[in-house]
């Protein structure tokens, strides 16, 4: 699924908006320059939400402050959209689950191998990061994903990874690498429910496009 184009917006003024009213609280005497920084470097709200901590630091070596401020955004934020998760059965094409992994992973600038563990209606048992990669590969091991369902008692997976470059199409490696896990997964009664990519752009479902 693609994101729709936001008509008559301007995404950079609203960033900046939203920016200097978070950053109000904290009484920062040069708020405007912290803001020029960010945006300098990371481009967009939803970019510097997700950007590694060590990095915020980078950009900001002298505002602790601010850096702590917006790690605690996302993680309140994440933690937000994942509880919602638990409250029904996961359904992979969800708005609940594509919120969630866009706020999560979309913006990462290496790829993430994420595996979301379900039971037998499934509901989320475990929302774990399996793997990091490089910009344009992340590795999947079919043993180490299902070693981990027998662990936590996991009937079924919905196996996530992002593509940093901004499009969410799947390439020939991802849909090999999944059909190895679905084979997999077969011998041990496990569901491989779906794989699915997600990029700036929108999300893909392997499933929903019959490569499953």
């Amino acid at each position: 699924m693609e994101l729709p184009p936001e008509a008559g917006l301007d995404p950079q003024g609203e960033c900046r908006e939203i920016l200097e009213a978070l950053l109000q609280p904290l009484g920062l005497a040069h708020s405007g320059a912290v803001v020029d920084e960010l945006l300098d470097e990371f481009g967009s709200l939803p970019a510097i939400l997700a950007a590694e901590p060590a990095l915020l630091h980078d950009c900001l070596p002298e505002d602790g402050q601010v850096v702590d401020f917006l790690v605690a955004m996302r993680v309140a934020m994440l933690h937000s959209l994942r509880t919602r998760l638990g409250q029904s059965p996961i359904l992979s094409t969800s708005d609940a689950l594509t919120n969630y992994l866009f706020a999560a992973m979309a913006y990462n600038t290496v790829e993430h191998l994420r595996v979301l563990f379900l039971n037998s209606t499934n509901r989320l048992l475990r929302d774990e990061v399996m793997a990091r990669g490089t910009v344009n590969q992340a590795p999947l091991y079919p043993r180490e994903i299902l070693k981990r369902a027998l662990e936590v008692g996991a009937t079924a997976l919905i196996v996530v990874h992002n593509h940093p470059s901004g499009d969410p199409t799947p390439c020939q490696a991802d849909v090999k690498a999944t059909a190895h896990l679905v084979a997999a997964a077969r011998t041990l009664d496990i569901a491989v429910h779906d794989h699915l990519i997600v990029a700036r752009t929108g999300w893909r479902s392997l499933r929903a496009e019959g490569l499953i």
